[in-house]
């Protein structure tokens, strides 16, 4: 019934996880779907890959930012 709801009416999507400020992991609310923005600010399906890379560029990230704040 969930996905017959997104086939008629679309994906309705929320934020599941901020990977940087530009880059973030969606889920749909009724059949959850999960998609990610990529490179061109576009929505694609995440894919076991974009996962892995988006967990790497969320510890690049966190560490970058770590060590900015230490700093100042």
């Amino acid at each position: 019934m969930k996905k017959l709801f997104c086939n008629l009416f679309g994906h309705h999507y929320s934020v599941s996880k901020k990977v940087t400020l530009h880059i973030k992991e969606y889920k749909c609310i009724h059949c959850g779907k999960e998609v990610t923005t990529d490179v061109s600010g576009n929505l694609s399906t995440l894919t076991p890959e974009l996962q892995d890379i988006n967990n790497t560029l969320e510890v690049i990230y966190k560490k970058r930012h770590r060590a900015a704040q230490q700093v100042a």
